[in-house]
C-alpha cells in the first residue's frame, strides 16, 4: 500500500509538473509576441551594418554592437573572444557574356568566396557544359581551354530542401579544383536555388592543395542565365562566355566571436549554448543568413530572464564568427571549450533562415530522442511538429562528443534558398511574427533541456528503481 501510494503521489506530481511546463512555454511565448526584441535587433544589423563578410569593417562593427546589446541585458557575464578569419573581397562588379554566331547575352554572375580574380581584362573562351563530377571525368582532358558550366539544378522533388542544397553544392566547392585537374581555365557553376530568377548565389569554394598558377576563376550565374547558356550551347557548341571579377585574398585578421552567460543556479559547470554566426555573405545584408539566428539566440537568454525562469545550468549565447567562408569561430570555441575542460551538455544552433518555426532536427541518442518526444504535447499549441534525430549545426558541430546533445532549429525552408547567399537576403524578407516565433520555440527547447537535464534516465525509472 506504501509503494502504491508513493506511485500515485508521483504520478500527480508529474501532472502538476506538466501544468507548470505549459504556463511557463506559454509565458516564453507571449512574451516573445509581444515584448521580443530579436526583430528590433535584426533590423539595426541589417539596414544600419549590412552585409558582415569575414574580416570586414561591418563585420567589426557587428561584434561591437551585439557585444553591446547583450551588455544591457544584465547578464553574468559579457566577453569577445578572438579568432584569426579569412580576409576576402569581391572588388566591382563582376560583368559577363556569351556570344553566339548571332547574338550576345549579358548574364547575372558574381564571384564565389575565396575565388581568385580574372585577368584585367576578363576571361574569354569556349564553354562546356556538365551536371556532375562524373560527367566531368568523362570528358577528361576536352575540358582544357575551356571554361567548366556546372549545371546541376537543386531537385526540386526533395521537400527538404537542405537535402537537395547538399546534393549539389560540391559543384560550387569543387568545381574549379577538378576542372582544373583537368585544364580548364574558369569555372561558372549554377546558383544553388529551387526558384528561376535572375539573381546570382554566391558562396564558398576551395582551390584545395593546387598551387596558386593552378587555380582558376569561379563564379556563378543566375537560374534563368543557367537555363538560357544551356539552350544555347545545343544550338552552338562553340559559343564563347566572357567573364570579369576583381576580388583579392588578403591575410588573415583578427576577429572575435561575442559570448554571453547567465550562470547555472544549481548546476554552474553545466553549459548549455545557443548560437547562430553573426559573419554574412556580401551581397544582401544577411538577414536570413544568419541575422535571423544570431538575433533570435540574444532574444533566447532575454527571455529566459523575462520569463522569471532562473535556469540550474550554465546558459550561453555565442555569435559565432566566420561560419560562411572558413568555420573559424566554431572550431575556436570548441578548442576553448576543450582548453578549459569545460562540460558542455547541449548545443543549439539557428541557422536556416527566420521562416516559421516546425521543429527540430536532433543529434544525439535514441533515449534523448525519446524523451524529447514526450514534450510534443507541450509545443503542439504553438504548431511545432517535427522532431526528429538529424543535422544539428555547422558552428556548434566542432562540440560534438559522445555525450552531448545536440540541436537545430527547423524553420519552413521552401523559401529559404530563394534568398541564400543573394542579393534579396534582406530584412525586409523577414517577417516579424515568424521571427519571433521561432525565438520562442528554441527558448522553450533550451528551458525544457535546462530543467530536466539531458540524461536519458526518465523520472519514472528513476522512482520504480
Amino acid at each position: 500500500m506504501k509503494q502504491l501510494a508513493l506511485f500515485i503521489t508521483f504520478l500527480l506530481s508529474l501532472n502538476v509538473t506538466a501544468q507548470s511546463d505549459q504556463d511557463a512555454l506559454k509565458t516564453i511565448y507571449s512574451q516573445s509576441l509581444t515584448n521580443g526584441k530579436a526583430y528590433q535587433w535584426l533590423d539595426h544589423l541589417s539596414n544600419q551594418i549590412g552585409g558582415r563578410l569575414s574580416g570586414s569593417v561591418s563585420a567589426e562593427k557587428a561584434v561591437q554592437y551585439t557585444k553591446s546589446e547583450l551588455e544591457k541585458l544584465g547578464l553574468d557575464k559579457v566577453w569577445l573572444q578572438e579568432v584569426m578569419v579569412p580576409k576576402w573581397e569581391r572588388g566591382d562588379k563582376e560583368v559577363a557574356h556569351f556570344t553566339t554566331n548571332t547574338s550576345r547575352f549579358d548574364v547575372n554572375i558574381c564571384a564565389l568566396g575565396g575565388s581568385i580574380a580574372t585577368a584585367n581584362s576578363g576571361l574569354e573562351a569556349a564553354v562546356i557544359e556538365v551536371k556532375s563530377f562524373e560527367e566531368l571525368a568523362e570528358l577528361g582532358t576536352k575540358v582544357k581551354g575551356k571554361i567548366v558550366f556546372f549545371n546541376g539544378a537543386m531537385n526540386p522533388e526533395l521537400i527538404h530542401t537542405f537535402e537537395a542544397y547538399g546534393g549539389c553544392s560540391k559543384q560550387r566547392y569543387a568545381g574549379a579544383y577538378e576542372a582544373s585537374k583537368l585544364g580548364a581555365v574558369g569555372v561558372i557553376v549554377r546558383s544553388l536555388n529551387l526558384r528561376q530568377d535572375d539573381l546570382p548565389h554566391t558562396g564558398s569554394m576551395g582551390y584545395m592543395d593546387l598551387s596558386n598558377d593552378q587555380r582558376i576563376p569561379s563564379a556563378a550565374i543566375s537560374t534563368n542565365d543557367a537555363n538560357k547558356l544551356s539552350e544555347a550551347l545545343q544550338k552552338d557548341t562553340n559559343l564563347k562566355f566572357y567573364f570579369k571579377q576583381n576580388c583579392q585574398q588578403f591575410e588573415d585578421v583578427l576577429s572575435y566571436n561575442v559570448i554571453g552567460e547567465i550562470t547555472g543556479s544549481e548546476f554552474p559547470d553545466e553549459f548549455m549554448v545557443v548560437g547562430g554566426h553573426l559573419d554574412s555573405w556580401d551581397l544582401g545584408d544577411g538577414s536570413h543568413d544568419d541575422g535571423a539566428g544570431v538575433v533570435q539566440s540574444m532574444d533566447v537568454i532575454r527571455l529566459l530572464k523575462e520569463s522569471g525562469i532562473k535556469p540550474k545550468r550554465t546558459i550561453r549565447v555565442v555569435l559565432f564568427m566566420n561560419e560562411e567562408n572558413g568555420l573559424r569561430g566554431g572550431k575556436k570555441y570548441a578548442e576553448e571549450a576543450k582548453r578549459k575542460n569545460e562540460n558542455h551538455v547541449f548545443a543549439l544552433e539557428s541557422d536556416s533562415g527566420g521562416f516559421s518555426p516546425r521543429g527540430f532536427s536532433f543529434d544525439c541518442s535514441e533515449a534523448v530522442l525519446n524523451k524529447v518526444l514526450g514534450w510534443e504535447s507541450l509545443f503542439k499549441p504553438y504548431l511545432i511538429h517535427y522532431f526528429e534525430k538529424g543535422y544539428s549545426g555547422a558552428d556548434i558541430g566542432p562540440l560534438k562528443n559522445e555525450t552531448i546533445v545536440m540541436a537545430g532549429l527547423r524553420p519552413d525552408s521552401q523559401r529559404y534558398f530563394d534568398h541564400h547567399h543573394a542579393a534579396n537576403d534582406t530584412f525586409d524578407a523577414v517577417n516579424k511574427r515568424e521571427l519571433e516565433l521561432g525565438t520562442a520555440t528554441m527558448t522553450s527547447l533550451v528551458y525544457l533541456f535546462d530543467k530536466y537535464g539531458t540524461s536519458d534516465m526518465s523520472q519514472v525509472k528513476e522512482f520504480k528503481d
